[in-house]
């Protein structure tokens, strides 16, 4: 399933409009076996453009989930393209903290392999409003 996520994030940061940046980013995620694919949405009028990681969880939302499984990101670098800090908090909304987080190369190298737990250690959640 992993290596599904990755063509699908690969394919999604295809799509990205970032005319500004140039920085092109996918996501794909795995929520009940469905996958579901988001890419940067850059805006003239900055900060209004959208994360590759909640077009992802959006069209997610959508569909009726609220679990993310796992999520695989690619950025336009050769670095490892982590979450931004409001993304980190998107995602712990939908995820336990022991979920899968997976960065890749444009060639779908797998760079960098961790928890959100790892990326947003202390998070808040929806348990903390209960």
């Amino acid at each position: 399933m992993t290596d599904m996520l990755i063509r699908a994030a690969l394919a999604a940061r295809e799509k990205a409009y970032a005319p500004y940046s140039r920085f092109h980013v996918g996501a794909a995620l795995r929520c009940d076996d469905a996958i579901y694919s988001g890419c940067n949405v850059e805006n003239a009028a900055y900060p209004q453009g959208s994360c590759a990681e909640a077009g992802a969880i959006s069209a997610m939302v959508l569909a009726g989930g609220r679990q993310i499984d796992e999520i695989v990101i690619v950025g336009s670098g050769e670095a490892a393209c982590t979450p931004c800090g409001g993304c980190r908090q998107r995602l712990r909304e939908f995820s336990a903290s022991d979920m899968r987080v997976i960065m890749v190369d444009t060639k779908g190298v797998i760079l960098l392999e961790t928890t959100l737990e790892a990326l947003l250690p202390w998070s808040f959640g929806p348990e903390n409003l209960a």
